[in-house]
């Protein structure tokens, strides 16, 4: 009983570090401008506080896998959370737009390492047949935590200054450092090898260079010559590291990994699907502010049926797969997704709230269903060395695919709303956004139909009762 109630706590801990690692991502969108008043920038300078910590967290995530079996999950957990609280401090006591970016970069860096070392505590806490409904549980969080963000710093800024924004964090870091201490499992490994520093570089390398030269075509405004060079020595850093991985033992994301139906499947689906689904929490208030009238705590307030749908799907998802299993629960789930994303190109000026509200909720069903499958399959063979380096793998591609379709909507209503016929009207340049992201999200589903037929069934029992 005692080692249950450890459990369920090990899951609170965890689906809360992932809402604030997801929530911090977004919450200073809508503060922009006034925290550029305040420090005397121009709000077109400010870009550099998002992209400091997205880039911060994508690139240190590849190392947490490495320092928590090494370290310990309690120790590593513990100083994540920590140097978050203390990044989040040095934002808030911030004089400077060189003093925050160098901050949002601290901060990242306690966030790279929140998820996939809490993800694995998971991992190495629960057995394979409540590992998914476990999964599902952590999951709803993350989801929820991209979609309130902006309307959350909005109202703070509006209410208070943008400074609590990142005041907000300091409570729940002394609460989950106490917690974490207490209840969090201290897994590590024996046989841990040595850390590929030279692969970590090349690989880190080729994510800021890559993820740099898309935004650079949107919001950067970076020369044709720039982006092409970035996007060259990118693929050239990741090139060096397949090679390089291809002849070692200890390389930081063995290529052994991808010989697993499951997680090459799971992991390229990962990649693709989300961006449509990590462009979504961008759009959607963009949609309601400028072309249906929405205040931002309006805005905010739409949001709650996509959350709401969200938590259903925490009990859904786990019946389904069951019942149908991950490759058509996928297949079917993925075009739900993208018609669904869509589908809001049908929204119109003067469409009922109800109506609205309804569609809002079917996009937040089928996102956190495709979410909870895709998390879980991609995980579901993983055992050993391949468990902490393919969960640290996975989590690096969460965060590169949501910057990702940040970029590729910003790019696709900068490139539409410079056309003939859409530029004159706002709500027609979302219409063909929506479109081209959605079709973008349905093609993900060729990849999910690499899956084998029968995968995850081999490994669940009857004892599944335990996921609901």
């Amino acid at each position: 009983m005692a080692e249950e109630r450890r459990l369920r706590i090990l899951l609170w801990i965890v689906a809360i570090a992932f809402f604030m690692q997801t929530l911090d991502a977004t919450i200073v969108n809508t503060a922009l401008p006034a925290m550029a008043a305040s420090l005397g920038e121009s709000p077109l300078k400010m870009h550099s506080v998002v992209i400091s910590y997205s880039l911060a967290m994508a690139t240190l995530i590849p190392a947490s896998g490495w320092l928590a079996d090494r370290f310990g999950t309690r120790r590593v957990f513990l100083a994540a959370i920590l140097v978050f609280s203390l990044g989040s401090l040095a934002c808030a006591l911030s004089q400077s737009l060189a003093q925050l970016v160098a901050s949002r970069v601290l901060q990242g860096i306690g966030a790279s390492m929140l998820l996939p070392v809490g993800r694995l505590a998971v991992l190495r806490a629960f057995p394979r047949e409540r590992f998914l409904a476990a999964m599902a549980f952590v999951t709803v969080p993350g989801l929820i935590g991209p979609l309130i963000g902006p309307t959350l710093g909005g109202w703070l800024v509006e209410y208070t200054t943008w400074h609590w924004i990142f005041f907000i964090n300091l409570p729940v870091g002394a609460i989950g450092c106490f917690m974490a201490w207490r209840y969090m499992i201290d897994a590590r490994r024996s046989d841990i090898g040595h850390f590929d520093l030279v692969g970590y570089l090349l690989l880190a390398f080729s994510m800021v260079a890559v993820s740099v030269a898309i935004d650079g075509l949107s919001d950067l405004h970076f020369g044709h010559a720039t982006v092409v060079l970035l996007l060259m020595f990118g693929f050239a850093a990741l090139a060096a590291y397949w090679l390089r991985a291809a002849r070692r033992e200890d390389a930081l994301f063995p290529l052994e990994l991808f010989s697993i139906n499951t997680f090459s499947v799971g992991i390229l689906g990962n990649l693709f699907a989300r961006i449509g689904s990590g462009a979504m929490p961008f759009l959607i208030p963009l949609l309601l502010q400028v072309c249906l009238g929405y205040t931002p705590a309006q805005a905010g307030m739409m949001l709650i049926p996509v959350a709401a749908a969200a938590m259903l799907s925490k009990r859904l998802a786990p019946k389904l797969i069951r019942r149908f299993n991950y490759r058509p629960v996928l297949l079917v789930n993925t075009l739900l997704v993208g018609g669904t994303i869509a589908s809001f190109a049908l929204i119109t000026e003067g469409q009922p709230v109800w109506l609205l509200v309804a569609h809002l909720a079917a996009f937040g069903l089928v996102n956190s269903l495709q979410f909870t499958a895709m998390n879980t399959i991609t995980l579901f063979d993983l055992e050993g060395a391949n468990a902490s380096s393919g969960n640290s793998l996975l989590s690096m591609v969460m965060m590169l695919s949501m910057g990702l379709g940040v970029a590729t909507a910003g790019g696709l209503l900068a490139a539409f709303d410079s056309m003939e016929g859409y530029g004159v009207r706002a709500l027609a340049t979302f219409q063909a956004t929506f479109i081209t992201v959605g079709l973008v999200t349905c093609a993900s589903a060729w990849i999910f139909w690499q899956l084998v037929p029968d995968a995850g069934r081999a490994r669940r029992t009857d004892r599944d009762a335990g996921m609901d």
